[in-house]
Parts: C-alpha cells; sequence; structure tokens
C-alpha cells in the first residue's frame, strides 16, 4: 500500500544544530523538498520540515527542526532538545571555526535531549574542496572518539544528504526492534504511527484468539 503524509509506522523527531552559516537550512530544504535554497538569510528561532522515507521496509516520517546557530537564540532552541530522536550535527568543512564549536552543541545535545538521542556528524559544503579547512580524516577521529555516525555531504548538489538522514533513521529503527527504545516512552522522540498501531492491534487480536483457542482446547481434554 502507498504510504501518504498520514500513514506511517514512525514518527521520528530530528533536530538540525550547529553554528551559524553552516548551511543547515540548505541541508533541510534540499532533503525536503530536493531544492537548493539560494536564500543565505540566517534562522530565527527555529525552522520546520518533515518527509516520509522508507528504512528497512518501515515507513518513517521525519519531523525535523532546524535550530538558529546564533548565541542570541541558543536559549530558545534549546527548549526544542528536548525528546529529538536523532541529530545531526554540522560543521562546514571549509570553516575550522564551525568544527572547533562542534563540542559545545554536542554536549547541549547530550545533555538536553533524549538519552538514547542517536547523533550524525556531517560536514556540509563538500563542493567547497578547494576551500577545505577540516580534513576528513580529523573530523572522522572527532566522530569516532564522541561515538558519532560521520558523513560529508553538500547540501549545493544534493550529494549525500539524504543519507545522512537515513543513516541516522536505520539506528534509530534497529534499536526500537531490539527493544533497545521503546516508541512509547515519553521523550523517546519518537511515536507509533498508524500502521504500527494497526499492526500492534492486530498481533493484540490474534494473541487474544489463541489463548481462547487454547481455552477451549484445555476445557475439552478436562
Amino acid at each position: 500500500m502507498a504510504a501518504n503524509s498520514d500513514s506511517y509506522d514512525y514518527l521520528f523527531k530530528f533536530l538540525i544544530i550547529g553554528r551559524t552559516s553552516v548551511g543547515k537550512s540548505c541541508i533541510l530544504h534540499r532533503f525536503v523538498e530536493n531544492k537548493f535554497k539560494e536564500d543565505t538569510t540566517h534562522t530565527i528561532g527555529v525552522e520546520f520540515g518533515s518527509k516520509l522515507v522508507n528504512v528497512n521496509n518501515k515507513s518513517i516520517k521525519l519531523q525535523i527542526w532546524d535550530t538558529a546557530g546564533q548565541e542570541r537564540f541558543r536559549s530558545v532552541t534549546r527548549s526544542y532538545y528536548r525528546g529529538a530522536a536523532g541529530a545531526l550535527l554540522v560543521y562546514d568543512i571549509a570553516s575550522r571555526d564551525s568544527f572547533n564549536s562542534l563540542q559545545n552543541w554536542l554536549s547541549d545535545a547530550r545533555n538536553l535531549a533524549s538519552p538514547n538521542i542517536v547523533i550524525i556528524l556531517v560536514g556540509n559544503k563538500k563542493d567547497l574542496e578547494s576551500h577545505r579547512e577540516v580534513s576528513y580524516q580529523e573530523a572522522s577521529q572527532f566522530a569516532k572518539d564522541n561515538d558519532l555516525i560521520f558523513v560529508e555531504c553538500s547540501a549545493l548538489s544534493g550529494e549525500l544528504v539524504e543519507e545522512a538522514f537515513l543513516k541516522c533513521s536505520r539506528i534509530i529503527l534497529t534499536s526500537i526492534e531490539n527493544g533497545q527504545i521503546n516508541p512509547e516512552r515519553i521523550g523517546s522522540g519518537i511515536q507509533n504511527g498508524d500502521l504500527s498501531l494497526r499492526n500492534l492491534q492486530r498481533n493484540s487480536n490474534e494473541k487474544h484468539k489463541s489463548n481462547n483457542s487454547n481455552c477451549i482446547n484445555a476445557s475439552c481434554i478436562i
């Protein structure tokens, strides 16, 4: 059955965080609309977008909050960390300063979001290779040291933007299926969608029928 905007297995709340001018809004627009955002004005507060994706044959709705990177909005954007299941921690590969500020953003995410939050380090502006100030190896080591996934992407070309969201989503979904994350727990950043609820109801009905059948069989034996 083809999924529509109201038909999905799970909803995951995502954040896009990082210093101003690293391209967070451009990543959001590229992912949601498959367009490059030409307008370079800074985000004030937060921006929002959502998209349905297929992850391991499950329909997942990503609810994505793009947070402002300017320090004066920090207290406002921190309130959106609560109950996030995943986060893209973004820096600009052509900006050493944006990379050096990552630890502060990472600390906020770890302290304020869900304890099970999955964070992927995203080096944006991969198209600016000739202006690179942060090597792939250095960023990869930072990700390893901080238990993060890592990918470089380009919001301009679209290269690996979707993969950044999918990598994060796969880990969250696997954790749900392995029982490591309970989507019904308040603050998990995850909600059961209508498809998931239907499956839960169907399984409950089948279990009820099975129990009734066992009772009948037992009474026959007696």
